[in-house]
């Protein structure tokens, strides 16, 4: 049905005029759930003074946005120790948690701040939490954060959870190619066989080329011989002529004990085996 030039004009300015107040309540809206309260504010600029003052007043400590981010969170993001302490001695819940299931645990080992742990353990906070909320072990072996990890095995994380879809700790740290979390995790008794499924620890850094973790993981035992589900072994996944195809074939044929066995430049690799 043809409409009237008039009609149709009246009709688009008014479908226009009602897309605009839309997006004018959508902004508003969207700021007024973002906005952060003083305290969030004063947490995540380490602003102790401030934070402390606002807490004598009576500011909810608890108080969270709409993604139940408390001002614990933000302090340990922000690896504010202090506004953290202040924080959990007024009462901050140290297993609050985000609506991704991140708490101010996870928060701390992602930016790498070992002391916001020790005082969020201190203070009752678990080393890791249910199966599938996301694990502090696992984000700070995948970032090489050495001090948060070894807070986390102190205070009793499991170094062996398998976590679905990321694995082990150590699997996890091979994936990202953290060489210093691979040795502490290995050093502090991981299982060097344990990964994700079937696929060990030695597949993963095998087939990303890493040397140095491959020469780290046969010291400690990685069986060259395991298969995944594929029925694929380590060697099997190196990259043709790289330095771990060679470090393995090497290793089998037992031609080079691995205290010998020297890196060169001319190989694919991350850096020399340590």
């Amino acid at each position: 049905m043809w409409d009237p030039p008039d009609e149709v004009s009246s009709r688009d300015f008014v479908a226009q005029r009602s897309n605009v107040f839309l997006s004018i309540l959508a902004l508003f809206c969207f700021k007024l759930f973002i906005k952060l309260s003083p305290l969030h504010d004063a947490a995540a600029q380490g602003r102790l003074w401030v934070l402390k003052t606002l807490l004598l007043q009576g500011h909810d400590v608890n108080t969270v946005t709409v993604h139940q981010i408390t001002p614990l969170h933000e302090a340990c993001l922000g690896q504010h120790v202090a506004c953290a302490r202040a924080l959990v001695d007024a009462g901050a819940n140290v297993e609050a948690h985000t609506t991704e299931g991140f708490t101010p645990m996870f928060y701390a080992c992602a930016s790498g701040s070992a002391m916001c742990a020790e005082v969020l353990l201190a203070h009752g906070a678990r080393p890791q939490g249910p199966l599938y909320w996301p694990s502090p072990l696992h984000k700070a072996s995948s970032q090489g954060h050495a001090g948060c990890v070894e807070v986390l095995l102190t205070w009793g994380a499991d170094m062996d959870l398998e976590v679905p879809d990321l694995g082990t700790p150590l699997f996890t740290a091979c994936v990202s190619q953290e060489l210093l979390s691979v040795r502490q995790l290995l050093r502090d008794g991981c299982d060097v066989q344990k990964g994700r499924c079937q696929n060990t620890p030695l597949h993963a850094a095998v087939q990303i080329g890493h040397a140095s973790i491959t020469k780290l993981l046969l010291e400690f035992g990685a069986d060259v011989n395991a298969r995944n589900a594929e029925s694929q072994r380590p060697v099997d996944l190196a990259p043709p002529g790289g330095a771990t195809e060679t470090l393995l074939m090497a290793y089998e044929e037992d031609l080079v004990p691995l205290a010998e066995w020297v890196w060169s430049p001319g190989l694919s690799g991350s850096g020399p085996p340590v």
